[in-house]
């Protein structure tokens, strides 16, 4: 019997090295339920992982009939619309949509806006404590930064970041059916705003990536009004939301773990390397959308029947001891790094440049300005959002000088786990 893990427990998301264990002792692909998704085969393992990934043709999004594998039918119509989207897509549709968003971002030149990043950070960090202390990491900076950095590249107004902070927070709060039918709101308001905006910038025009969008449109790509509308959703959500918890994570790990931020403050250049290996241990998106399975297939000896749905679990083929040595040491300075974070085949992140630059910016802005920064609590008071397959710390309150003070309740916090930077 598959042992039955609750994916969206505290115990779950302080360690997911344990129960992923557990899973994979059970075999490559084993039987669960997710929540919202219901019975589904979760991989466990990098190979499985990759396979279903990148067999596009056996494991599909969508039916033959068009239905999203992740939606429920008691589930409205306004979530279908916004589903409809690249990530939900399968050939030839993915690639249609996929080529219109590349050539927007192409003319947006992504690695062209790192100095505009950085000084977004630097902003940010230098107004961190504005609001007194402690501040909450995660609401004052690590969400706001990737919100504002995607905003202003999709052209939104300044002004309305406010509404996109409190749209983001209602997403992050979904974590079962119940919760789900109130973001429903969110979901509207969102919609008819995106509508506005992209109706505004096909009589107006603008400088951002929705003009871009537009301007592809009329050069003849193929694209609904429906399916525009779910792009620039998927881009202002997608492209702020697992940034803002790979980034509070990422600190969460550097403020308890001295050793580690010591060796990264010592040389900013290898920040870089940094990103890769939070990417892989702290692992903010856990799982794949559920995937159909179109014909009987084996995944590494496991037989899966045509009909059934899989899910990949990315958190799990980072820390899979046949492809990383060590995969439960944070190692910032891992080499190579193989982890699977961004997914692979036709549905590698689009936006994955400008995440590991978002979190390369945050990190060196915030501990630059604030060398002293430190938890004003304990490790073991942090706490998850009970949100399925995204690993998102709820609050962070941090201090602007409380380094020398935790330092003691970190190194006690971690007794009996091994957690260090090469050297």
């Amino acid at each position: 019997m598959t042992p039955r893990i609750d994916f969206t427990s505290e115990a779950f998301f302080r360690d997911p090295s344990k129960a992923i264990a557990t899973l994979r002792a059970s075999g490559p692909v084993v039987a669960t339920r997710f929540p919202l998704v219901g019975d589904v085969w979760v991989t466990t393992t990098h190979d499985a992982t990759a396979q279903v990934l990148k067999d596009g043709a056996t494991f599909t999004l969508r039916k033959e009939d068009g239905e999203v594998a992740g939606l429920r039918w008691w589930m409205p119509k306004l979530v279908t619309t916004i589903a409809n989207n690249m990530l939900t897509m399968d050939e030839p549709d993915h690639t249609r949509l996929r080529s219109i968003v590349d050539e927007a971002f192409r003319r947006r030149a992504i690695m062209d806006m790192q100095p505009r990043i950085r000084a977004i950070a630097d902003g940010l960090a230098a107004d961190l404590f504005a609001d007194g202390s402690p501040a909450d990491l995660v609401q004052r900076y690590a969400r706001i930064l990737p919100l504002s950095v995607i905003s202003e590249l999709l052209g939104l107004p300044a002004a309305d970041r406010p509404r996109f902070i409190a749209w983001a927070n209602a997403m992050s709060s979904l974590t079962n059916v119940l919760s789900f039918f109130r973001l429903l709101f969110a979901f509207r308001k969102m919609r008819d705003y995106l509508e506005e905006q992209l109706r505004i910038a096909r009589v107006q025009g603008g400088e951002g990536l929705i003009a871009e969008l537009i301007q592809v449109e009329r050069e003849g790509g193929q694209i609904t009004p429906d399916e525009m509308v779910s792009m620039v959703f998927l881009l202002l959500a997608a492209g702020s939301e697992t940034t803002t918890h790979l980034i509070s994570g990422s600190v969460y790990e550097l403020l308890r773990n001295p050793g580690l931020r010591d060796w990264l403050e010592q040389d900013w250049s290898r920040v870089g390397l940094a990103v890769e290996e939070f990417l892989r241990f702290v692992s903010p998106v856990q799982f794949s959308k559920p995937r159909y399975v179109r014909r009987d297939v084996e995944i590494e000896g496991v037989p899966l029947k045509k009909g059934d749905r899989v899910m990949v679990m990315l958190a799990a083929a980072n820390i899979d001891p046949a492809i990383h040595d060590q995969p439960e040491r944070l190692d910032l300075a891992r080499k190579p790094n193989r982890h699977i974070s961004f997914g692979t085949g036709i549905h590698f992140c689009l936006g994955h440049q400008l995440a590991r630059i978002e979190a390369a910016c945050a990190l060196e802005a915030l501990f630059v300005r604030w060398p002293e920064l430190g938890l004003a609590i304990d490790p073991v008071q942090v706490r998850w959002r009970r949100r399925p397959g995204l690993r998102a710390i709820r609050q962070l309150p941090v201090v602007a000088a409380g380094r020398g003070t935790q330092e003691t309740t970190c190194e006690h916090s971690m007794a009996g786990r091994s957690l260090s930077a090469a050297n």
